[in-house]
Parts: structure tokens; C-alpha cells; sequence
């Protein structure tokens, strides 16, 4: 009987392991960066109070789908590849910037979508 409940122990912690694996990768996210990004989000939608469910709920799920240094360098990429100007060609021109900026904007439109904000 004692192997039976140590197998399941071992089950069980597997199990759990791999969510909290995922669990903290979800909460790498510096406070401060997730803050930035609500408040951006806020504003964007007329600063009011209930977008800050909203944006909070984006970001969220922009978490689930990048690891921070990742965000870091899509996001990045996303705003400065509007920027006019030879020196910001680096965030327009090669086709790894615009796959980069393309699945940002696919997560960025999937987490606004569920979490209820305009895209």
C-alpha cells in the first residue's frame, strides 16, 4: 500500500511542478513593467478606472504567452518600428523584426480580445 501513495505523491508533484514552472514564468514580469503597461493601456481607453481590470487581464495574458526578455524585445520592436528615420530601420527592415512585431501584435490583439478591450 505504501507504494501506491508514494506513486501518487510522485504523480501529484509532477503535476504541480509543471504548473508552477508555468505559474512562474506567467510572474516574471517586473511590477513595475506591468504597471507601465496598465496605466499605457489606461490611457489609451480614456483613463478610465474600469480598464484598469482590463489592461491588468492583458497583460496578464501576455505573460502566459512570453517569458520578460522576450516581451522586452517584441514590445520594443512594436514601438520603435514606427519611428521614422534611418537609425529605426533596424526595427523595420529585416524579416525577423517583422515576424517579431507580427506575433507580438497577434498576442497583444488575442489578450485585448479576452479581456474586453477595443483593439
Amino acid at each position: 500500500m505504501h507504494m501506491v501513495y508514494k506513486a501518487l505523491l510522485m504523480t501529484t508533484l509532477a503535476a504541480g511542478g509543471s504548473a508552477f514552472a508555468e505559474e512562474q514564468r506567467t510572474n516574471d514580469f517586473p511590477t513595475t513593467d506591468r504597471v507601465e503597461f496598465v496605466l499605457e493601456c489606461m490611457n489609451r481607453n480614456g483613463g478610465e478606472q474600469q480598464f484598469i481590470y482590463k489592461c491588468s487581464c492583458a497583460i496578464d495574458e501576455i505573460a502566459k504567452a512570453y517569458k520578460y526578455d522576450d516581451y522586452v524585445e517584441a514590445s520594443m520592436v512594436a514601438r520603435y518600428r514606427t519611428m521614422g528615420g534611418e537609425r529605426n530601420a533596424v526595427f523595420r527592415d529585416p524579416d525577423s523584426m517583422k515576424k517579431l512585431n507580427k506575433d507580438y501584435n497577434t498576442v497583444l490583439t488575442e489578450a485585448r480580445k479576452t479581456c474586453g478591450l477595443k483593439n
